[in-house]
């Protein structure tokens, strides 16, 4: 009698849930940077993006190497493939592309078009992430502190990104890289550009800390006796960083978008150093009688500029649901 009670007992009826780690339990829940890449993955616009800005890095990364490919270097001439009875245009169809120069060359001078433009990438991603990761960390320490502090400390960085956002900035960026002379241009543009970009990401930021401040995770972490450090790495920082790997993808376009005019304007990068603003600015003139010299980089830029757009808008939505709705 006692055996059969305690077999009853043990028996596991039919609606019962399975174990922890049975054949029937539910798979357990994807981590969220698996969950991020499935959903970026899984769209279309999203997919088509994360391969152009693969295929972009990759440029920029191996920049040299394919420029030993072609056969050419983004400085040197090749008086042979420009006619100079023609103003120096170049010889052939579509602006010399052929087996010995892949994009063509440049007029006059004959430069090949395609070490120059994947050289142009290298300059152009190394100064937009170099001047996204100064605006990221200083926006993100400001906001931070500016949220969890509050008082004053939240009022003096609050005047100080009111000032910063006053200011014209890119008309002050071109007297700043009018002005210095015998100086690094791509670290002084990185440095320049970054100064004037973090208010936005530091507001951004300011706002998740102060809505975070007041949860109930952190006031339990608080009454537990966490401190300041404790529930700032813990807690508040977790919290914010969807929103910041997002804002930080949407920066990215503007970053290069801002690079691209200064070079365009004659203010940033400089001649023999490749840059894109630069080949547009080179390829005004020559846009009639050889408009593949201004598509060439121009397509290039483009091509960059949308494809970290789409990636930002993507990130946005599967990391920060809230912050493309109102």
């Amino acid at each position: 009698m006692t055996s059969t009670a305690r077999n009853d007992t043990q028996t596991t009826r039919p609606d019962d849930p399975p174990p922890p780690g049975g054949p029937g339990s539910p798979p357990p829940p994807a981590s969220l940077s698996r969950t991020a890449w499935r959903r970026l993955w899984g769209g279309r616009g999203s997919r088509a993006a994360l391969i152009a800005v693969g295929l972009l890095v990759l440029i920029a990364l191996t920049a040299p190497l394919l420029s030993r490919l072609g056969g050419w270097s983004p400085t040197a001439f090749d008086t042979d493939a420009v006619d100079p009875y023609l103003g120096g245009l170049p010889r052939g169809p579509f602006g010399g592309m052929g087996a010995d120069h892949w994009l063509g060359v440049e007029p006059v001078t004959g430069r090949d078009l395609f070490a120059r433009v994947v050289h142009g990438a290298r300059v152009s991603l190394l100064i937009a992430f170099s001047a996204t990761a100064i605006v990221v960390v200083t926006g993100t320490a400001a906001g931070v502190a500016a949220g969890c502090f509050g008082g004053r400390v939240d009022s003096v960085l609050g005047r100080l990104m009111d000032l910063t956002m006053s200011f014209p900035s890119l008309i002050f960026m071109i007297a700043m890289m009018s002005v210095a002379q015998d100086v690094d241009r791509v670290l002084l543009m990185t440095v320049v550009i970054g100064v004037f970009g973090w208010p936005g990401i530091a507001r951004v930021v300011r706002a998740e800390a102060l809505s975070l401040r007041h949860r109930e995770y952190v006031e339990a972490a608080r009454a537990c006796g966490g401190g300041p450090w404790r529930i700032l790495t813990r807690q508040v920082l977790p919290g914010i960083s969807g929103p910041v790997i997002a804002y930080t993808t949407l920066l990215i376009p503007g970053m290069i978008s801002t690079e691209a005019a200064l070079s365009f304007l004659g203010v940033g990068v400089r001649p023999p150093t490749p840059s894109w603003g630069q080949m547009i600015a080179e390829a005004v003139g020559y846009y009639e009688t050889y408009p593949m010299y201004f598509v060439v980089p121009s397509l290039f830029l483009f091509v960059a500029v949308l494809a970290f757009t789409v990636l930002g808008d993507a990130l946005r939505d599967v990391l920060d649901p809230r912050g493309g709705r109102p």
